[in-house]
């Protein structure tokens, strides 16, 4: 299955994010890259503070982040980006941190990243590879949507959302009878998989729901790289990896060419003003029947012009799919006991009842529920 009319640009599966940003001038952009203290949201960081952009590193160990941003004014001879703690997984942080927020954001960058070896949850009882890839994410972006509308408003024009999705979303859709494995057997790939699923849908809905305000989101691939995300593999998902990069269904990319597909989507022109994309190897990704897998579809990247691998599902872009899952990521465990307008900048306290407890949240500007877990040692900027 193919899609008509895919976006192109002049970049590739070898371009960098230094290739990508060639010229460009962000100077008085304001942006926030979550993970940012290493791997893809390290590289990320550093690519936008190079060409001027005014960057908030939101990490979860802060000393990890001034390290690295007093590395990047060095390298690149620019401003010191400020360094914000934020873990997606606890709602007072969350909370904290769009508080502290003043003025515009042009960029948002959801890069930050989570794989577990086995089940872990949250104190709510959510799936934690779910609560803090996408719910995490889901939250700081509705959060954060005021002033990504100032941001569109101004006469810069436009706003822009990058969630970083994977080639892994191909095994699984979002399983809405059991999201957080209550029922079904536990396997860290196929939750991982969801997870992704649910970052590209969240481009879509974003989308469909603030284009009016000038904001649009865009999901992205980077690719296999080499990151701490693989710190936490079990040696089945270690094996399944290797096997996959040994029948060539992929090649390894650096941190600066992983990094190049999200510079593709936050400042080229193709995509300015259009959202609900999905892109791979710097262009928009074809749509894959919703059973293929990644040996189907292998890489073919052998020159600039060459198809990406890959590939989006059909389910990973439906509408209807994204509309399903944004009440369930406002709301993860049971219905709410009072209403939310998801869109517009309400402020009232709300209950969620969850498979633990029942949290009292604020929602501020529209929010949605924030998330609350145990500090566990997770990787931060890698896939």
């Amino acid at each position: 299955m193919t899609s008509p009319s895919l976006i192109t640009t002049p970049f590739g599966a070898t371009s960098t994010a230094d290739d990508v940003l060639g010229g460009v001038d962000l100077t008085g952009t304001r942006a926030v890259v979550t993970g940012a203290s290493s791997g893809l949201g390290r590289e990320t960081a550093r690519a936008l503070a190079s060409v001027g952009a005014e960057v908030t590193m939101a990490v979860r160990n802060i000393a990890a982040g001034n390290e690295v941003a007093a590395e990047i004014a060095r390298s690149t001879g620019r401003a010191r980006p400020r360094v914000e703690h934020l873990d997606l997984a606890d709602p007072s942080s969350v909370a904290a941190f769009v508080k502290e927020w003043t003025g515009p954001l042009d960029l948002l960058i959801n890069n930050a990243g989570l794989v577990t070896g086995g089940l872990e949850r949250t104190p709510e009882g959510w799936e934690l590879q779910f609560a803090t890839n996408h719910l995490g994410h889901f939250a700081l972006a509705t959060r954060l949507r005021p002033a990504l509308a100032a941001a569109a408003a101004s006469a810069r024009g436009g706003a822009r959302i990058v969630a970083l999705s994977s080639t892994a979303h191909m095994r699984a859709n979002i399983d809405f009878d059991d999201i957080h494995f209550d029922r079904r057997a536990y396997d860290p790939q196929i939750a991982y998989a969801q997870a992704k699923t649910a970052n590209a849908l969240f481009a879509v809905e974003a989308s469909r729901l603030w284009e009016a305000d000038g904001i649009v989101a865009n999901a992205v691939n980077p690719g296999g790289i080499a990151t701490g995300l693989q710190r936490n593999f079990t040696a089945q998902q270690k094996q399944s990896l290797e096997a996959a990069e040994a029948a060539g269904l992929f090649t390894y990319k650096t941190i600066a060419q992983g990094a190049a597909t999200t510079m593709v989507a936050a400042v080229s022109p193709e995509f300015a003003h259009v959202g609900a994309r999905y892109l791979d190897d710097g262009r928009e990704a074809y749509t894959v029947p919703n059973d293929a897998t990644l040996s189907d579809n292998p890489p073919r990247r052998q020159g600039m012009g060459a198809r990406p691998g890959g590939g989006r599902t059909a389910l990973a872009r439906q509408p209807r799919n994204a509309r399903r899952l944004r009440p369930r990521s406002i709301r993860p465990g049971a219905p709410q006991t009072k209403t939310t307008d998801f869109r517009g900048g309400c402020r009232c306290e709300t209950r969620f009842a969850t498979h633990n407890a029942t949290i009292p949240v604020v929602s501020v500007d529209g929010g949605g529920p924030q998330l609350r877990s145990r500090r566990a040692v997770r990787p931060e900027g890698s896939r």
